[in-house]
Order: structure tokens, then C-alpha cells, then sequence
């Protein structure tokens, strides 16, 4: 994409976005922290409204209008996501309230079922806290074993241990796409291949791939998906699951109650196909809606042409952090054209508290994120007890990195007349 293309994506998305044509402290707003959360468009905005100004009403329990219009876009919805990862059928699409209920499905439905004292759960030391505790919990229950990918030397996945952790021991691993502090893009095709040949099923924390490139879940071959709609231009309280259709049918229910039964008897009950086994009681409709919406405004700019933007950005990005010699960034560098990690960039300014530092930023309008981004355990292996974090997203600019990195640079000079 070039520079042209470019200004042109930033000029056609910016006014759909009305929160960012605001200013912070007097400054105009650069956001810059969209791995915690993206910004939502108008179109997802315009549909959480009309769900509730012309369509509410309960799905799937009444045969009225209003309740058969909001059935028939809620489950369009689910057609729309199993497109956008281009699962085999619509039945393996799982609503949840975020990507953390998702991995609880899975961990209590197939891993309190299945794994076994001596089984072992391979995890990586880049996981957020959502991809950990669950599966602490799990062995805590069963008597599994947990092990840890390590990261190389350019702070990235560890693709020779992984190969010489795994056995025929090994039942599941669990590992995100991309990390949101390394930034890392993890080869997830090629360890689905390898833990498949010790008979090992894989799920794939996606939240940070899903609103910045293509995710083909077959091409992919995973057993499980986890994604997360706030983070991809939808509203908060909805994330889903993907999961192989025989897989998700072999498994028992997690939440009991209304919609995810058959019949219901005093002494027992028989539960409903899929997807709704696993969608008990009223889910959240608009939000539900409110992804489909979303779905369809970043299908509609392309999920190569989001990518190959964000590539552009993160090398400029890079770029100009390379002027300061103050700045440590963790994960491995981009290429010249930004190839090879994602659009953000997780640093430390030496002695300076991070949260100082978006502090200071904030006085210039900037927002980025500050803190361990739920990964203390990375944290820890890196040896930072925090780091602040600069996100980008596809209606971000390079005139914002500038902004960040000039207020960047006065935080650098500010604190160091402090600190001498």
C-alpha cells in the first residue's frame, strides 16, 4: 500500500468514528491504546439503536414480530462472524460475554471432563492472565501438568522448545495469536500441525489477531478460537467461540438454564443442538447485533487492506522510536515495511514509571496504555514490572505518531531534568 492509499483509508474512516474528533486537556485526542479496546464506528453505534428503538424484544421464544426480527438479526449476526473466520458452519459459532468466558467454556466443559492426573497443558510465558488462570484452575481440579513456551532471543515464541516440550502427554495447548505486549505474530498454523501430531487439540486466543488481519480458523486448523467484539469495533459484554463442530457436540454443557435445553423434566434434561447448548438464559442481544455491524465494517474495508496499512504504520512507528535512545521496546523489531509483529509497541523510558509517562502524555492529549496488560508473568521473564504501551489501529495516522513522539520526547526530557 502506498503512502497515497494509505491517507486515503485514514480519510475515509476517521469521520465514522465521532469519539476521536474531540480534544483531551485542550489537545486533540490521539488514541492510541485500541489493544485494550477499539473504538466503535457509527454503523455499530446506529445498530445497537435501532435494536433497541425499533426491534426489542426477547429471541427465539416468540413468534411476534418484533421478537422474530430480532431472532432473524441476531443469528444473522452469527453468520456473519462464522464468515469473518470462515468457519465450517454457523453451529460452531459460540456467543459469550467476552473472550475470557470463552476460555472458561472450554476449560470447564472439555477440560474437567477430559484431562486426567499427568496430562499436560502446554502454554506459553507471553499468555494474558485470560489464557492462564483458567487453565491454573484446571489442573489444580485434575491433577494436570502445566508447561511453558519460553520466548527466543528477539523476544518471540519459541519454536524449538515448544517442539521439545510437547509429548504424547500433551492434551492441549493453548496459546494467543498475537501478544499484546511482545507484539509477536505466533507461527499458531505450524504448532496446530505439531500438536496434532501428538494427538493434542489447540486453542487460539485470537483477541489481538481478529481486528488487524485475516483469520481463516480451517486454514488455521485449531481446535478452538477466542475472540473478543470490543476489541474489534463492536460494543463490550460479547466475544465468541469458535470450535470444531464434533469437538463442541462431544462436549457437556457449561451454564445450565433457559434457551440451551430440549426438554426440560423434574429429574433431568436434554439439551439443545448447537450452538445454543452452550447460550444459556437471554444473551446480549444488541451487543450480539451491534458485532454482526461490526463484522460487516471491517469486511467491507478488508481485512488485507486494514493489514497492509497497519504495516505501514508500525514501521513508521518504529521508526521514530528509533530516535530515542531513551526508549527500550520489547518483541521483535518490524522489517523495513513494518512485516513481522503487530501495531503496537510495549517500552520503558529507563527509571521512569510508566504510568508517569502516560500521565504526562495525557496532558497532550495522547491516550496510551500503562501497566503489566495482563501478562505480570511475562513481566516477570522480561524483568519489567510495567511497561507503557502505544496501540495502533486502522484509523490511526502517521500525523498521530508524530504527536505521540514529540509528547514523548518532552516526557523524556521532562522527567530527566528530574532525575538528572
Amino acid at each position: 500500500m502506498t503512502i497515497a492509499q494509505e491517507r486515503t483509508l485514514a480519510a475515509q474512516v476517521r469521520a465514522d468514528f465521532p469519539i476521536l474528533d474531540q480534544e483531551i486537556n485542550g489537545k486533540p485526542l490521539v488514541y492510541l491504546d485500541n489493544a485494550a479496546t477499539s473504538q466503535k464506528p457509527r454503523a455499530v453505534l446506529q445498530a445497537l439503536q435501532h435494536y433497541y428503538e425499533h426491534d426489542n424484544a426477547n429471541v427465539h421464544r416468540g413468534v411476534h414480530t418484533l421478537s422474530s426480527r430480532a431472532t432473524d438479526a441476531y443469528e444473522g449476526a452469527r453468520d456473519k462472524v462464522a464468515k469473518f473466520v470462515n468457519a465450517a458452519s454457523r453451529q460452531e459459532i459460540i456467543y459469550t460475554r467476552n473472550a475470557s468466558e470463552a476460555i472458561n467454556l472450554v476449560s470447564n466443559a472439555w477440560g474437567l471432563s477430559t484431562l486426567k492426573q499427568g496430562d499436560e497443558i502446554i502454554l506459553s510465558v507471553m499468555e494474558h492472565h485470560s489464557n492462564l488462570i483458567p487453565w491454573q484452575l484446571v489442573a489444580q481440579k485434575t491433577g494436570a501438568v502445566l508447561k511453558f513456551v519460553e520466548l527466543t532471543e528477539t523476544e518471540e515464541f519459541n519454536l524449538e522448545q515448544f517442539k521439545s516440550l510437547i509429548s504424547d502427554k500433551t492434551k492441549l495447548v493453548s496459546v494467543v495469536h498475537v501478544s499484546n505486549t511482545l507484539g509477536c505474530i505466533n507461527p499458531v498454523k505450524e504448532i496446530c500441525a505439531i500438536a496434532h501430531q501428538h494427538g493434542a487439540k489447540v486453542l487460539i486466543d485470537a483477541c489481538q489477531s481478529l481486528p488487524h488481519m485475516p483469520v481463516d480458523v480451517q486454514d488455521i486448523d485449531c481446535d478452538w478460537l477466542v475472540g473478543s467484539g470490543h476489541k474489534m469495533c463492536a460494543a463490550t459484554g460479547i466475544g465468541f467461540l469458535y470450535g470444531k463442530l464434533s469437538l463442541l457436540r462431544s462436549m457437556p454443557p457449561f451454564l445450565g438454564g433457559g434457551e440451551m435445553i430440549a426438554d426440560v423434566f423434574l429429574d433431568h434434561s436434554t439439551y439443545a443442538d448447537l450452538p445454543h447448548k452452550f447460550e444459556a438464559g437471554t444473551p446480549a442481544i444488541a451487543e450480539a447485533i451491534a458485532l454482526g455491524a461490526a463484522v460487516d465494517y471491517l469486511m467491507g474495508l478488508g481485512m488485507d487492506r486494514i493489514h497492509a496499512y497497519e504495516e505501514e504504520l508500525t514501521a513508521y512507528l518504529y521508526q521514530r522510536l528509533s530516535e530515542l535512545p531513551e526508549v527500550r521496546t520489547y518483541g521483535p523489531k518490524p522489517t523495513e515495511d513494518g512485516k513481522g509483529r503487530a501495531a503496537l509497541a510495549a517500552f520503558t523510558v529507563g527509571a521512569v514509571h510508566p504510568h508517569d509517562l502516560s500521565t504526562i502524555l495525557d496532558q497532550a492529549g495522547v491516550a496510551i496504555r500503562a501497566g503489566h496488560h495482563c501478562t505480570q508473568p511475562l513481566h516477570r521473564h522480561l524483568g519489567a514490572q510495567s511497561t507503557a504501551r502505544a496501540s495502533l489501529y486502522f484509523y490511526n495516522t502517521r500525523e498521530e505518531i508524530d504527536v505521540f513522539i514529540e509528547s514523548l520526547k518532552e516526557a523524556i526530557e521532562f522527567f530527566g531534568s528530574i532525575f538528572g
